[in-house]
């Protein structure tokens, strides 16, 4: 083969492997583009997983401590009727206390 032809199939040679070269490296910065925005996606897809998962937990957390809320307010309306209850019932027995304490008093100064 002529000198010539060697050196034009050289340069033919090298053109090609210079255009595979930059191919690859606009297939590269493509995928590495894409492989990025794939990633934001899923970072976004995530925060909004979270984001419900949140305000789902904070919901059954507020239904919890309403529900929690209502017991202790049912819980203490309950012991004060007892205790007006037991009020109520000790009523005589301070009034016949107070009536003999009256009584010893006024007997004690006659």
């Amino acid at each position: 083969m002529p000198r010539p032809e060697v050196l034009e199939r050289i340069k033919t040679a090298e053109e090609e492997a210079d255009e595979i070269i930059e191919s690859a490296k606009a297939e590269r910065e493509e995928r590495i583009a894409a492989a990025r925005n794939e990633a934001d996606e899923i970072r976004e897809t995530a925060r909004q997983e979270a984001d419900e998962l949140e305000e789902k937990r904070l919901a059954e957390a507020r239904e919890d401590i309403e529900a929690r809320r209502e017991e202790l307010l049912e819980e203490g309306i309950q012991a004060r009727e007892e205790l007006v209850e037991e009020a109520e019932s000790n009523v005589d027995s301070a009034v016949d206390y107070a009536l003999e304490q009256f009584e010893e008093a006024v007997n004690a100064q006659t």
